[in-house]
């Protein structure tokens, strides 16, 4: 399957060496919003984010564009190809779990894991998985999410905590890395379920590692647990990644309907607009999480 999608931190400098490679190369050059910049040519699309800052490469002519301009004129390694070398965990069976509308004051918290072994992760790497955060079209992630649960051999696990249930969850817990503890625990506990014999299970850090063992425990789940940043480049973390947020705009595209006003992502000016015009103030525990000082 060829690599369709690409993406990669960047450093400082590389931005604007980039930028220069491109122009050299003939790109023709676009506005995007929260880019330095973003061109085109051929059947390759460029996009470089101020946010890390990174660039996302996309289009049937990624694979060629990162193994002959990306990587040895910018980043100066050979990575592609080359992932098992490189990362010989992603390939030994393990759960990969991650969360998404964590961060959103609208909506529920959605917390999703995945299976995968050394075919499986190939398979999720060739797809294009990556962080579902640096996939910005809703319709990739749809396509995505939909592939991913459909391959054989891939078992996966998918929990809405709707803004009711998380309103009362975080009554109980009284922090949200606590709450987040427990519902990576429980994915996992799922898993465990369905595939009884994987044994090591890895999480994005978003706090102590000892709240999510501790979450671990309290269900006795028999799990060697890895925790680190930037877990989301695994294919596992990754698969999860994009299933939790396919599953979290789907929830508010339904819920936009159903309140006849559209639901805001994020935590934006937009968001209060949408509260301060909420038809229904005393109904605000179906569809806010109300811990947010927006709420204040």
């Amino acid at each position: 399957m060829a690599l369709t999608s690409y993406t990669k931190a960047l450093g400082e400098l590389d931005v604007q060496t980039l930028k220069s490679v491109l122009e050299e190369e003939g790109f023709e050059f676009v506005t995007k919003p929260y880019s330095h910049y973003s061109a085109k040519k051929g059947k390759v699309n460029v996009t470089v984010y101020q946010k890390g800052p990174k660039v996302l490469v996309q289009g049937t002519g990624t694979e060629d564009f990162v193994r002959f301009t990306l990587e040895p004129k910018i980043l100066g390694t050979a990575e592609l190809g080359y992932e098992e070398l490189n990362n010989p965990d992603w390939f030994e069976p393990h759960f990969g779990v991650d969360e998404s509308g964590k961060g959103d004051v609208l909506g529920p918290l959605v917390i999703a894991g995945a299976y995968t072994d050394k075919d499986l992760a190939q398979t999720l790497l060739d797809m294009g998985a990556m962080d579902s955060k640096a996939i910005k079209s809703r319709k990739k992630i749809a396509e995505l999410s939909k592939k991913i649960k459909a391959l054989d051999g891939l078992k996966y696990d998918c929990i809405v905590l709707k803004p009711e249930t998380y309103n009362q969850l975080y009554a109980k817990f009284n922090n949200l890395n606590r709450l987040l503890a427990w519902g990576h625990a429980t994915v996992y506990e799922n898993l465990k379920q369905k595939q009884p014999d994987c044994m090591v299970g890895l999480s994005d850090q978003f706090a102590n590692a000892k709240v999510l063992d501790y979450a671990l425990g309290q269900k006795k789940i028999d799990l060697k647990l890895k925790q680190r940043t930037k877990a989301e480049s695994d294919p596992a973390v990754a698969a999860a990644s994009i299933i939790a947020r396919d599953a979290f705009v789907s929830w508010m595209e339904e819920a936009s309907e159903e309140w006849g006003m559209k639901v805001p992502l994020g935590a934006s000016k937009q968001v209060n607009e949408f509260i301060r015009d909420f038809p229904e103030p005393e109904r605000m525990n179906l569809i806010g999480k109300l811990h947010f000082k927006n709420f204040s």
